[in-house]
């Protein structure tokens, strides 16, 4: 493998360094609790990062942000990170993966 594959930035990168981020309430990643919507790399190191959170008004918003920037920054080759907030569409149980349901103790449905 050549020095620039190993160095080359893409979304899975980043991705594995947003699940470093905690969400405080639920005691899980950001990732697989599917607050993150999107990853898009550019050119440049410039990351774009789209996101929820659980509810509007969540108390936990501005840390989950901030720890999703400096997260995204940690990744070698990054040199620009934009977080954005969305509430469209509205995160629900749904969009978790598999693990994260169990830990959390939700049922396929999906329901709380």
């Amino acid at each position: 493998m050549s020095v620039g594959a190993e160095l080359q930035l893409d979304d899975e990168k980043v991705k594995e360094a947003l699940r470093l981020v905690i969400d405080p309430e639920l005691g899980y990643n950001i990732v697989d609790l599917g607050l993150v919507y999107a990853v898009l790399v550019n050119d440049g190191g410039v990351v774009n990062i789209v996101m929820s959170t659980t509810t509007r008004g969540c108390p936990a918003t501005n840390y989950l942000t901030e720890g999703a920037r400096d997260a995204a920054w940690s990744v070698p080759g990054v040199e620009f990170v934009d977080v954005t907030l969305t509430y469209e569409p509205a995160w629900s149980p749904q969009r978790m993966t598999a693990g994260a349901k169990e830990h959390l103790g939700i049922s396929d449905g999906g329901e709380w």
